[in-house]
């Protein structure tokens, strides 16, 4: 059974496979607040598996109107386990000296970023290193490892930003352990557009420590010295990469036992399926993440520790306020997602692929329907029973527990008793109508509720598409799951 955590939803089916299976599902992502005037402040951004398999669990964050699980990154508290700035500044001065120590610092810190971002943008290790503090040696070796997984992306933008700084952020023995004639901790935009695969550049903050050394010159001593809780980290900060491209897909691994390679035929498979199904008016490309490590998956979705440990993938939008074009991940749950069969693999994979497809995170679409609709292209890819696919909602009618409407936003929630219920609902919603009125129809449908910018949308489709009003359909619905039944 599909369970959510925090944002999302999930939920459990058992698929005919000789190697095991899965399950996919929803997605969320942060809205980024305007800055207020003035100075600029930070963004914060199965046990054995035999040919009948249970479905593991997916889940797609859905970021948009009325999902549930949206959240404030602005909002979000301090990481408690980080670095506090419980001293004052390095030195008080007047508010005029002050204003002009932030103008150098930023002067400075912008001048190192530039460096910086030249030196990926031209291939140059040796110009990149040069901006790194020589005395911050752990970090010295993290920047070596950026610098080479950013030359296996296929970069386009690579930019960053100095957005603003804090001197009381860094604490005393941080501070004693740099050493430097002043350090100060700034909050900077990072972008990067994955060429062939973003419209828009992907953007995070990251948290760069600066050090003035002796000698007057300024240098990068860390990318990680203050994150807050719920700050998205990018994951080619994260460990050592391997990428892999296909035709249709770029897979980035931090997984040394799961091969980026090994994973590009079922996504581009995944890509095709969709196509069938959704149509090519999309980019038809997609980007995969497989983490080693549940955290690292946490750091990538900017999520709570121990959040999803029970999600086999999500997608994700690379931005902090949900909107079309928006660069798009699938980053899948490192246990569960290696332990799923080829063919459950394959199941997730469409399923958030079809999100991908149809700009799921940044749709006003019903949650039933996004749902409904990515369970729908997945199961046509890969052949389920109805008994399986469904086990939970079809014993539920038997005990004459029939649904009354269309699963809510609730209905998904993690607390919710009946979360499989709600998956199965939204799935045998879709087929009912891919069944009664042609696959064409239920795209056309989808489509037209994606596209409204009318509060009605939903109930236009319905009658536009359908030719009856929703509590007609979800008549036809009730009697289609009691022929289901055998009730």
């Amino acid at each position: 059974m599909s369970r959510l955590t925090g944002a999302g939803e999930q939920r459990g089916a058992e698929v005919i496979d000789d190697q095991g299976d899965t399950l996919p599902l929803p997605a969320v992502e942060q809205p980024r607040p305007e800055p207020p005037a003035g100075p600029p402040s930070p963004r914060p951004p199965v046990g054995p598996i035999a040919k009948k398999v249970a479905i593991g669990l997916a889940i797609c964050l859905v970021a948009g109107a009325g999902y549930a699980g949206l959240r404030q990154v602005a909002d979000a508290p301090a990481d408690p386990n980080a670095p506090t700035g419980t001293q004052g500044p390095q030195s008080s001065s007047p508010p005029d000296n002050e204003a002009a120590d932030g103008v150098r610092r930023a002067t400075a810190g912008e001048e190192v970023l530039q460096k910086m971002a030249e030196a990926v943008t031209a291939g140059n290790r040796s110009d990149f290193l040069d901006t790194i503090d020589d005395r911050s040696t752990a970090f010295r070796t993290t920047a070596r490892m950026v610098y080479a997984n950013l030359e296996k992306l296929p970069l386009g933008i690579f930019q960053f930003r100095y957005v603003s700084d804090d001197t009381a952020a860094l604490a005393p023995d941080r501070l004693a352990e740099l050493g430097a004639a002043e350090a100060w901790l700034a909050q900077v935009e990072v972008s990067w557009q994955l060429k062939g695969y973003d419209q828009k550049p992907a953007r995070a903050i990251l948290p760069v420590t600066f050090v003035r050394r002796d000698d007057g010159k300024t240098y990068a001593a860390s990318f990680s010295d203050r994150f807050v809780a719920g700050q998205r980290r990018p994951v080619w900060t994260l460990g050592e990469l391997d990428v892999s491209e296909g035709d249709r897909s770029l897979v980035i691994s931090l997984n040394s036992a799961a091969q980026a390679k090994a994973y590009v035929p079922l996504a581009d498979r995944a890509v095709t399926s969709v196509s069938k199904v959704w149509g090519t008016s999309w980019p038809q490309k997609v980007v995969v993440v497989l983490p080693a490590k549940q955290s690292q998956m946490e750091y990538v979705l900017g999520a709570a520790p121990n959040t999803y440990t029970q999600i086999a993938a999500v997608t994700m939008a690379e931005l902090d306020a949900p909107q079309i074009g928006a660069p798009v991940r699938i980053v899948a749950n490192p246990k569960l997602f290696v332990e799923l069969g080829k063919q459950g693999r394959r199941i997730v994979l469409t399923h958030e692929t079809t999100h991908v497809a149809s700009t799921a995170t940044a749709s006003p679409v019903p949650l039933w329907l996004a749902e409904g609709f990515a369970d729908y292209v997945a199961f046509e890819a890969v052949p389920v029973q109805d008994e399986s696919a469904a086990k939970e909602l079809l014993k539920a009618v038997r005990a004459g527990r029939v649904p009354t409407a269309l699963p809510d936003t609730k209905a998904f929630a993690a607390s919710s008793s009946s979360l499989p219920e709600a998956y199965e609902s939204a799935w045998l919603a879709c087929r009912l109508i891919a069944e009664r009125e042609g696959e064409e129809k239920l795209v056309k449908f989808y489509r037209a509720v994606h596209t409204s910018r009318s509060a009605d949308g939903l109930s236009d489709a319905f009658k536009t598409h359908l030719g009856m009003t929703e509590q007609q359909f979800v008549a036809e619905w009730q009697k289609y799951l009691k022929e289901l039944a055998g009730v």
